[in-house]
């Protein structure tokens, strides 16, 4: 199984696009071998030329052989798919025509392949390139039965070849019709999907932050909380949280408006923001209250960044419209314990926070 697996992988390699890619170049050479039998099978009854078959056939075969390496490489080469579909369906287009001339009596079954090869077109091309094949592909067969039906006219009979023709024609028209469709249709769902994934990426987003801040909201903390503490309590890691709370905020509402005290809120997450790390998680927990996680951070490590955001938003003029605010904030520093629960730990957080504020504010406490 892992020997078949790596054959596979090597093979028709492990991206979807490119895996989708081989498997239409391996119905391809399965289309090709019938082609391929059909003329055998003419040459045994004495009805095609030997040398003609032997021609198409290795035309066929090393074709085929060549198309797999720009279609296996195609991502390395950044070929688009639809310039190796064109080459391809116009590769087989000339084939199965010139089988056609070939084969004889048995001509007409090769117009069944002719019509596969457009349908395939219609799952890598656009309607109008789609289009342009089909009308190659008519172009080159009314050329092909005229030229046999003068060259060999016992064999191609001119009344027999319009008959073909129109029926070719008609199927390859109408094919081209439902395979236009059926692209229109396919990027109409691909349109969709992809609106449909950018819905639920902002309802994901909306589920996870706070509308005034975008900050981490409370819910979506309090999961995070949970799988952290987890961790915590499983490898022994250690996690250290703080409650910050904005000093006087109420102050700021009454003085300047509810609209200032948001902008406030809104520019104090951003200054928070810019002083912690990437590992760190900000959260507003409510009102002015915001919520600090910092996985992984020895309390000592985590005062030193508790106190260069106390240092920074101290130092940032606040804008309310009017002349710039000065704000500070207080914080409750602690370390999750082995097998306390997360709210608990948040008490403990929310203790050292009041002892902050009854020490003056504008300070760090640590449980």
């Amino acid at each position: 199984m892992i020997l078949a697996s790596q054959l596979s992988h090597a093979l028709v390699g492990t991206d979807a696009r490119l895996r989708r890619q081989v498997v239409y170049w391996a119905i391809t050479v399965g289309l090709y071998a019938v082609c391929v039998l059909l003329l055998v099978f003419q040459v045994r009854v004495g009805v095609a030329d030997p040398d003609v078959v032997s021609m198409l056939v290795t035309i066929l075969v090393t074709g085929t052989l060549l198309f797999y390496l720009p279609v296996r490489m195609s991502g390395r080469l950044a070929l688009p798919p639809s310039l190796l579909a064109m080459a391809q369906a116009i590769f087989a287009i000339g084939c199965i025509v010139a089988a056609y001339a070939a084969i004889g009596p048995a001509r007409a079954s090769t117009l069944a392949i002719l019509v596969v090869v457009l349908v395939f077109c219609a799952f890598a091309l656009t309607p109008r390139q789609s289009h342009a094949m089909s009308a190659f592909a008519v172009a080159l067969l009314g050329a092909t039965m005229l030229a046999m039906s003068r060259l060999q006219p016992d064999r191609y009979p001119a009344s027999q070849e319009l008959v073909n023709f129109v029926i070719a024609a008609s199927m390859l028209a109408a094919v081209t019709f439902l395979t236009g469709r059926l692209s229109l249709l396919r990027d109409k769902l691909k349109a969709q999907r992809a609106e449909l994934a950018q819905a639920l990426a902002r309802i994901q987003e909306m589920a996870t932050r706070d509308d005034l801040t975008l900050l981490t909201n409370r819910r979506h903390m309090n999961e995070l909380l949970a799988y952290e503490t987890e961790r915590h309590d499983r490898k022994g890691r250690v996690l250290s949280i703080a409650l910050l709370d904005i000093d006087w905020f109420k102050r700021v509402n009454d003085a300047h408006g509810h609209a200032a005290g948001d902008n406030v809120l809104r520019d104090f997450a951003q200054q928070a923001l810019g002083a912690v790390r990437t590992t760190d998680v900000l959260a507003r927990w409510g009102g002015e209250e915001f919520l600090l996680m910092l996985p992984d951070t020895e309390p000592q490590a985590a005062a030193m960044v508790l106190e260069r955001m106390r240092s920074r938003i101290a130092a940032h003029a606040f804008s309310t419209g009017e002349s710039p605010l000065r704000i500070s904030f207080s914080g409750g520093l602690t370390s999750a314990r082995k097998g306390e629960t997360v709210a608990a730990t948040i008490a403990r957080s929310d203790a050292a926070l009041y002892a902050a504020k009854a020490g003056g504010r504008n300070r760090i406490v640590s449980a």
